[in-house]
């Protein structure tokens, strides 16, 4: 890639604000920045100058300024349930995923926000891949606007007629897919904006939603930058057990975090409520008074909760939770009065349900190095004991994971 190439601004990313102030700086009236948006998001349009209500004058200035550069698909995978998977290659060479979920007139697409994981979450594949590096704003959004075009190449998306806006195909959006979303901060701040923007995607902020498995600072700035939904990875009901599944619990424990969610849900201007996930696995975080435990921690918390089996990949140890333990926990938190869905596992043949996001990072922390080595050594990660009825207590967890630092935002 030439200098010249490279120095140009990147308008994928721009949110209608940055777009304004770019016109602005050209010369230009702001109202150049809502058209161009709608040709960028919402027709699908790359190519300048099929950008027809813009005079040739200004489109062969934007040539020479600036460009739209879409993140590259490097494959698509169909599911047999109708889900769909993109590998995306970003600048750095890693590749992340992207999944899109259709469910009646329903889509909603998991975006991921980094290359690998800097979190090391014991039940989770993509940790396991290690770190290379945050996505941008353009790569973020990019994966929004291939899911709403199908994956097909920009000369593609709008057949026969240039420049018209196709049916939206995506519906919802959630923040679960590579990476913690808060951990990159900014670049994800910018693309939720563009999501919800009325001339780009138009999505309602009840259907954009972050999952966080609990960066602390970062929730508690949240409502300075947006009102998107929020979901917490919570997985356990104390800090003894969530420690060994979420590392960054060593550093927020449970209580600093829902005081953080409280703070933010109460800035929003609407009633809504966090949906709590918890990703169960046999013998390890399923038994009842795991169950019990839980509908005490959040008695004063009001949430929705939903429960995850497990999706095993390989080497971690883990097993996916009986019908009877997943219906026995999910009993005893709607006795104590919560709202619980159990997420249907979708996706799984191409590897794409929860948890199985493993893409093809470059990784920097060299943690996907040590999990190869310990590829014929057994995991444990708690998974080798089964509880029993006489079981009475959350217990513990030991892991023989190695654990990356957790830096905050």
């Amino acid at each position: 890639m030439s200098s010249a190439i490279a120095e140009k601004i990147n308008l994928l990313g721009l949110t209608l604000p940055q777009m304004q102030a770019l016109f602005r700086e050209m010369g230009e009236k702001p109202f150049r920045a809502t058209q161009l948006m709608k040709w960028i998001h919402q027709r699908g349009v790359v190519d300048f100058d099929a950008m027809t209500d813009i005079s040739k004058a200004l489109r062969e200035r934007l040539q020479e300024q600036a460009e739209i550069r879409l993140p590259r698909v490097v494959q698509e995978l169909p599911a047999s349930d109708g889900c769909r998977k993109w590998i995306i290659e970003v600048e750095s060479g890693s590749r992340v995923e992207a999944v899109l979920i259709p469910e009646g007139e329903r889509g909603t697409l998991c975006i991921s926000s980094q290359a690998g994981c800097i979190l090391d979450c014991s039940f989770c594949a993509t940790g396991k891949q290690g770190f290379d590096s945050n996505l941008t704003t353009a790569e973020i959004i990019g994966q929004l606007w291939w899911a709403n075009h199908g994956g097909r190449s920009p000369s593609e998306a709008d057949g026969k007629r240039p420049g018209r806006r196709p049916d939206r195909v995506v519906s919802n959006v959630v923040m679960m897919g590579m990476g913690e979303p808060l951990l990159n901060f900014d670049p994800v701040m910018d693309a939720l904006d563009l999501m919800m923007e009325d001339n780009a995607y138009g999505l309602s902020k009840r259907r954009v939603t972050i999952s966080t498995s609990g960066v602390v600072p970062a929730i508690r700035k949240l409502h300075e930058r947006t009102d998107a939904s929020l979901a917490l990875s919570l997985h356990a009901p104390n800090d003894a057990l969530r420690d060994e599944l979420v590392p960054l619990n060593r550093k927020y424990p449970i209580r600093e975090v829902l005081d953080a969610v409280s703070g933010y849900m109460a800035s929003l201007p609407d009633k809504r409520m966090p949906l709590i996930e918890y990703t169960m696995m046999a013998g390890v975080n399923d038994h009842r008074q795991h169950a019990r435990d839980l509908a005490v921690l959040l008695k004063d918390f009001p949430c929705k909760i939903n429960l995850i089996p497990f999706n095993p990949f390989d080497q971690s140890g883990y097993r996916r939770p009986s019908a009877s333990s997943l219906s026995n926990f999910r009993g005893i938190l709607q006795e104590a009065g919560f709202t619980v869905t159990v997420r249907t596992t979708r996706a799984e043949d191409i590897g794409a349900a929860c948890g199985q996001l493993v893409g093809e990072v470059d990784d920097r922390t060299r943690r996907s190095e040590r999990y190869r080595n310990k590829a014929g050594a057994s995991v444990s990660g708690g998974g080798s004991r089964v509880f029993t009825k006489a079981d009475n207590l959350a217990v513990e967890v030991r892991s023989e994971h190695g654990r990356d630092p957790v830096t905050g935002p």
